[in-house]
């Protein structure tokens, strides 16, 4: 019998409205039963491509006996951490003080005014792995609840008490030396043999590669450099890389990055692919740009709807087990190619006879010297294979659309297209652009979280519109339509409207006028996905340079100053607020091209990409719109025919000249 969850939207919701958990969507119906019935609440938290979350679905929340328990002595509340990720924030910021660890399925125990008294993730029916069981656990609860009820309620306002206090802070010096303790850090525990940070498990963490390519390119730091060039090699030769489709799993389970936990999700390979672009850009490399247009593939073809946007994600699992659509035994390739193509498939991917997960293994290029190298042939062997794995088994894709991962793919989509050249990656870019625009906004362009089946919800958060201002300038860079950087200034307002702390300083993860949750937190560090509070340090940035406002540039240092006051107890672990100080810090100037036309100009944007300039192009259709935020180039005349580019740093303007290559002898000769 279905129960409260079969109206919902979420994919993860919707997996379990079938359970026998009277499970109700996060509401006030119940926290009005739990008041009522003087029930305390299981609160259950997690999204639907998690592979821990399903199993414990499996082992306990399909369980009569569990369900039992729950139905009996409980009001059961699920909620899909994508959907709603301030409450996901709010509740994992207990669980990490409470335990000193977090993850999902994140379990929470908590009185019906929504304050916790116990935080777990995962939990068996029964204790193994070190964790208590459930069907043990509970009832210890709930005698705790009835005989001692006064206990809990005093430890559930303490922890309530916690998340509600905010992060004052102190501001902190914007300064170089940050950035040289971040690389330090870095230094300590790059992995020199297989790359990336840290023993086991690793996580891609894009963002900290792209602080370490950029410090590259400002101090001349090789090794900054080649840390981020091994950790990307390995990655891309590893089995977190799929080498059969293309894209990335979420992390890797050993150390040398050859068995994933096989989810992918759009945000790893929006980053992904931003970074292999940077890469490629920096080294020429072909194989950098070969995996970058890999990642861009998958996603085009797997990942994207019909109305424009991008699904969240694919599944670790398979009919019910973790991976079993990525692996393959030696003698199923043989069976499809054949014996001697077959062969070569698995001498080139290192699939062995006896693999390295229950007998299969994961496709992988460690072991393969020649790596770099693509042949017609192993790519028409791919396209066999990969047809074979699609029609042997299927995945669950999360068809959410969420406008913040959205975001970094049309961040990730312009750089690609500015970097590769590829016509259909800036397409792609201003159509999903387009899709957020008509299906996660209202009509005051104010932004929704997610978007599925024909409904948007959730009002937007930090992310959302930090993200999402980031992608527009990103998409300005690639094609100078004077729209995206009106709507950049447009949502940067808003973002400093609705989630400013003006007391503390920083940005809050939810709006003012938004559901208000126990705590309302201000999250800075760089985790998996960078922080909205970096993001919009970096946007604050940018639309100084780009508009000239003075007000962003208060704006920026106020942000700057609070997120290093954060971010000096460990400088590594705030990559993408480091990005942004990086601009602060080494003004590589600002150009105003004047053109008698409206097209893209191909050398301006290769001489932005390659200098880091901030480049504004002005023509008769942009104009007028420009002379809105940036007032300053209603000075600036365009020619009859032609360009004229006018360059500016350090607060000083040079005459100007009629072509890129004299841009070039003119910085060149400053």
């Amino acid at each position: 019998m279905p129960n409260h969850l079969s109206d919902q939207k979420s994919p993860y919701l919707l997996q379990h409205a079938t359970n026998p958990v009277d499970w109700y969507p996060w509401g006030p119906e119940a926290f009005a039963k739990a008041k009522a019935e003087g029930k305390p609440i299981f609160l259950s938290i997690g999204y639907s491509t998690c592979h821990w979350c399903h199993v414990m679905e499996s082992e306990s929340f399909e369980d009569p006996e569990v369900a039992a328990v729950l139905n009996e002595e409980f009001v059961s509340i699920k909620v899909d951490r994508e959907e709603r990720p301030d409450i996901d924030a709010v509740y994992m910021n207990v669980c990490q003080a409470m335990t000193g660890s977090g993850g999902w399925p994140l379990t929470i125990l908590m009185t019906a005014d929504q304050k916790p008294f116990f935080a777990g993730t995962y939990l068996p029916k029964h204790a193994k792995f070190g964790k208590p069981g459930l069907l043990e656990f509970l009832p210890e609860v709930l005698g705790l609840w009835k005989k001692d009820r006064d206990q809990i309620l005093s430890a559930a306002d303490e922890v309530a008490a916690f998340a509600a206090k905010a992060a004052a802070g102190r501001p902190g010096a914007v300064s170089k030396s940050l950035l040289r303790s971040a690389v330090g850090q870095f230094r300590q525990s790059f992995d020199s043999g297989n790359g990336g940070f840290g023993p086991a498990p690793k996580f891609p963490m894009p963002h900290n590669l792209l602080f370490l390519m950029r410090y590259f390119e400002v101090e001349h730091d090789a090794f900054a450099r080649s840390m981020a060039e091994k950790t990307l090699t390995q990655m891309a030769r590893g089995g977190i890389c799929d080498q059969v489709g293309g894209g990335f799993s979420r992390y890797s389970t050993d150390g040398s990055w050859l068995v994933p936990h096989f989810e992918k999700m759009l945000y790893d390979n929006a980053l992904l692919a931003y970074s292999y672009a940077e890469m490629f850009r920096l080294t020429k490399s072909s194989f950098f740009k070969n995996v970058g247009i890999e990642i861009f593939s998958y996603v085009l073809r797997e990942l994207q709807s019909p109305e424009g946007g991008f699904f969240c994600g694919q599944d670790a699992d398979s009919e019910g087990v973790e991976g079993r659509f990525y692996l393959f035994s030696r003698s199923e390739v043989l069976d499809v190619l054949g014996p001697d193509d077959g062969s070569e498939f698995c001498d080139w991917f290192g699939i062995l006879e006896h693999g390295m997960v229950e007998g299969k293994s994961v496709p992988n290029l460690l072991g393969n010297a020649e790596f770099a190298k693509q042949t017609p042939h192993m790519a028409v062997l791919r396209k066999k294979m990969y047809d074979y794995r699609r029609d042997r088994s299927k995945l669950l894709t999360d068809d959410k659309v969420l406008t913040s991962w959205n975001a970094l793919m049309i961040s990730a989509f312009a750089k690609g297209y500015r970097v590769f050249g590829n016509e259909e990656y800036l397409a792609a870019a201003v159509r999903c652009r387009e899709f957020v625009d008509q299906y996660l906004r209202d009509a005051d362009g104010r932004l929704f979280v997610r978007y599925r089946d024909g409904e948007a919800a959730v009002a937007g958060q930090l992310s959302d519109y930090a993200f999402y201002s980031w992608s527009l300038l990103e998409l300005y860079a690639a094609n100078f339509d004077a729209s995206c950087l009106l709507d950049a200034v447009f949502l940067a307002e808003k973002m400093v409207e609705l989630f400013s702390d003006e007391e503390n300083g920083g940005l809050f993860l939810y709006a003012f006028d938004a559901e208000q949750l126990i705590g309302r937190p201000k999250e800075v560090y760089d985790g998996a996905m960078p922080s909205g509070n970096s993001a919009a340090a970096l946007v604050f940035v940018r639309l100084f340079r780009l508009t000239g406002d003075v007000r962003w540039q208060e704006i920026a240092e106020q942000q700057l100053s609070f997120a290093a006051g954060v971010a000096e107890r460990y400088p590594a672990g705030y990559c993408l607020l480091l990005l942004a100080m990086l601009e602060r810090l080494y003004p590589a100037g600002e150009v105003v091209c004047c053109s008698a036309g409206d097209g893209i100009l191909w050398d301006v944007l290769e001489f932005s990409e390659a200098s880091h300039a901030a480049v504004l192009v002005k023509s008769a259709s942009s104009a007028d719109a420009l002379a809105g935020v940036a007032p300053f180039t209603a000075a600036y005349p365009i020619p009859e025919s032609g360009m004229m580019l006018y360059f500016c740093r350090d607060g000083m303007c040079s005459a100007p000249v009629g072509s890129v290559e004299k841009l070039r002898e003119l910085i060149a000769g400053r």
